[in-house]
């Protein structure tokens, strides 16, 4: 089995926007539940509360573009303690797509943006510096 995640397998959605049958595994990757919305309505497999950034990080980050690159890097170390919990993510999007759902309102600029690359390529935040 390669070890290569292919990218279309790991997709990122708004948790306000509906689920999809090719979502795959529907995984919520923020700290807090998103407002307004019910358990049953959001669908989600797993909530991965320990993948989510920490609460001074996103506090500090602010969704500021012009922090997006330091975010990225914070982000990247929060995440390396946790190896386990990320190869389980991966071994699941080797199998499959895999939805990180996300709750902020800028697109580009947010966390699942950030856990994707890392995902794709841990070494390419690093790159960045």
């Amino acid at each position: 089995m390669s070890t290569k995640i292919p990218a279309s397998h790991i997709r990122i959605k708004r948790a306000y926007d509906p689920p999809s049958h090719d979502d795959g595994a529907r995984v919520l990757i923020d700290r807090l539940w998103p407002r307004g919305i019910k358990k049953e309505s959001l669908a989600v497999d797993q909530w991965a509360k320990e993948l989510a950034p920490s609460t001074a990080l996103r506090q500090w980050f602010g969704h500021d573009p012009a922090r997006w690159q330091e975010f990225r890097q914070r982000y990247a170390a929060e995440l390396r303690p946790h190896a386990e919990l990320l190869d389980t993510l991966r071994t699941l999007a080797r199998k499959g797509p895999v939805t990180l759902v996300y709750g902020a309102h800028d697109e580009t600029h947010n966390n699942a943006v950030a856990l994707r690359e890392f995902l794709l390529a841990p070494e390419a935040i690093d790159a960045n510096r």
